[in-house]
C-alpha cells in the first residue's frame, strides 16, 4: 500500500505520467477501502448500519453540496474521480466512509468523554481536509471555481463528521484496525507530498 501512495505521488506529478495514474484515484480509493475493511474484526450489524449510513450521509450530502452550494460553498466535481452521478463521483460515499473510519479508529483508545472524542475526530478530519483541498483542485478532483477554498467548508466538514462520528463511537462493535493509522498516514503523506512538490 505504501508503495502504491508513493507511486501516485511521483505519477500524479510528471505530465507524461498523469493521463496513466489519473483514472487509477477512484481504484485507489477502492482498494484503500477494501484492505481496511478487510482487517475489521466485528461485522455485526451495528457496524453494517454504519458503514451504510456513512457512505449514504456522504453521498448524499455531497449532492446537496454541488446543487446548492449551501453546505460547503460553490464547487463542483471534476474528471479525477471518475464517473459522475447527480454530478458527483459515487466514490465520495466510499471515501467519506474510509476518512470517517481510520479517524474514529485512531481516536477511538482515548480516554475521554464520547462528545469530545467525536469533537476530535471530527477536528482530526478538517485537519486533513485542510491538506486534501488544494491538491484536489490541481488534480481535478473538484473545483472552487478561481475562489478561494471557503471556511464554510471546513465548518461544513466538521459538522458533517461530528455527526458520523457521534454515531461511531456510540454503535456498540469493535474499533480498532491495524491498517487504520496507517492507511491514515499514508493519506496524510499523499496529499502532504503533493503539497511540497506544487510548491517547487
Amino acid at each position: 500500500m505504501a508503495l502504491a501512495y508513493a507511486a501516485g505521488v511521483i505519477g500524479l506529478q510528471l505530465p507524461a505520467l498523469v493521463p496513466f495514474f489519473q483514472p487509477l484515484s477512484p481504484l485507489n480509493l477502492v482498494v484503500s477501502l477494501a484492505l481496511l475493511l478487510l482487517y475489521h474484526t466485528d461485522w455485526r450489524r451495528s457496524f453494517l448500519f454504519f458503514a451504510l449510513l456513512a457512505i449514504s450521509v456522504g453521498y448524499g450530502i455531497e449532492v446537496v453540496g454541488v446543487h446548492t452550494g449551501r453546505v460547503f460553498g460553490e464547487y463542483a466535481y471534476g474528471a479525477g474521480l471518475g464517473p459522475h452521478l447527480w454530478a458527483v463521483p459515487p466514490v465520495i460515499g466510499l471515501n467519506w466512509l474510509m476518512l470517517v473510519y481510520c479517524c474514529g479508529s485512531v481516536c477511538n483508545p482515548i480516554r475521554m468523554p464520547r462528545l469530545l472524542k467525536a469533537g476530535l475526530a471530527a477536528s482530526m478530519m478538517v485537519v486533513l481536509d485542510y491538506f486534501i483541498e488544494p491538491v484536489a483542485v490541481q488534480l481535478d478532483f473538484w473545483t472552487w471555481f478561481g475562489q478561494p477554498i471557503p471556511l464554510q467548508n471546513y465548518v461544513a466538514w466538521w459538522l458533517v463528521s461530528f455527526g458520523l462520528f457521534a454515531v461511531w463511537f456510540a454503535l456498540p462493535f469493535r474499533k480498532e484496525n491495524r491498517l487504520a493509522p496507517w492507511l491514515l498516514g499514508f493519506q496524510f503523506l499523499f496529499f502532504l507530498g503533493h503539497s511540497l512538490l506544487f510548491w517547487i
